[in-house]
């Protein structure tokens, strides 16, 4: 089996550092919860919203929290992220041919795909806070999932594919979703799709294949579904996922991390 554990839209900001959420405090919180209590994880892979505004400070900054912990990550990007920013502080991040950030990950029973949503540069908020697969990625995707063999695939994205219910977040979702669904038609071997962007837990499938948005390590989507507030957010506990693979599927959980004190079930 491999277990992975997935952080999403952790919005490190310089600026931000004395709100009443911190989020250094909360992902160093949370790193150090998940790498107590799964320490067999084989992966920890943070699907975007690095920074708020992907400034390169606040790259430096995500770099030396990161650098507290003694295993290694994959980081992808999202709406809020600046991808040259990004790779400057970065570069030893695997990109594709075409200078995106996304790779694959074989596992014994999985191939992982690692998708760069992002519509930039140009960075032209607030139209490019929508995710985007120009013909480069699709054709990069295409070509990942035919030389998958009998692997079946689990992809990683920031932005979600399809609808999921928030009319605000809906409205900055994958715009090209049926150019990326008819690829994944084609060779019909995608067995889960994980996302993050909306700021909540939430789980389904679409057109057949299941996904899983995880929740932000920051503030949380609120529960109303017909707001056009793209900026409303409780602060509400926040999460890491975990996802097992093995040779029969997938399995996803969510941990609320902080409310239990699991060391009393040791």
């Amino acid at each position: 089996m491999t277990k992975i554990i997935v952080f999403t839209d952790i919005h490190f900001c310089v600026e931000h550092l004395d709100h009443e959420i911190n989020p250094v405090t909360r992902l160093e919180d949370g790193l150090r919860h998940a790498l107590k209590y799964n320490a067999d994880a084989d992966h920890i892979i943070i699907t975007g919203d690095l920074t708020h505004k992907g400034g390169i400070g606040s790259y430096e900054l995500l770099k030396q929290s990161l650098e507290k912990f003694d295993v290694s990550f994959e980081l992808m990007i999202g709406n809020h992220d600046h991808r040259e920013n990004f790779l400057s502080v970065f570069p030893e991040t695997p990109v594709s041919e075409n200078g995106h950030v996304q790779r694959i990950i074989d596992t014994d029973t999985h191939r992982l795909i690692l998708l760069d949503t992002l519509d930039g540069p140009p960075y032209d908020y607030p139209l490019s806070h929508r995710g985007m697969l120009c013909e480069k990625r699709l054709a990069w995707l295409d070509e990942q999932l035919a030389s998958a063999g009998n692997l079946p695939v689990v992809i990683f994205m920031h932005h979600h594919p399809h609808d999921v219910g928030f009319r605000a977040m809906d409205t900055i979702q994958l715009v090209n979703s049926d150019e990326f669904y008819a690829v994944l038609a084609r060779h019909k071997n995608v067995q889960h799709i994980s996302c993050g962007h909306v700021h909540r837990t939430i789980s389904g499938s679409h057109r057949g294949i299941p996904f899983s948005v995880f929740k932000s390590t920051v503030g949380q989507m609120p529960m109303i579904f017909n707001s056009m507030d793209f900026h409303a957010e409780t602060n509400e506990p926040p999460a890491y996922g975990i996802i097992n693979l093995g040779m029969h599927g997938v399995t996803v959980h969510t941990e609320d991390y902080g409310l239990t004190d699991l060391d009393v079930f040791l």
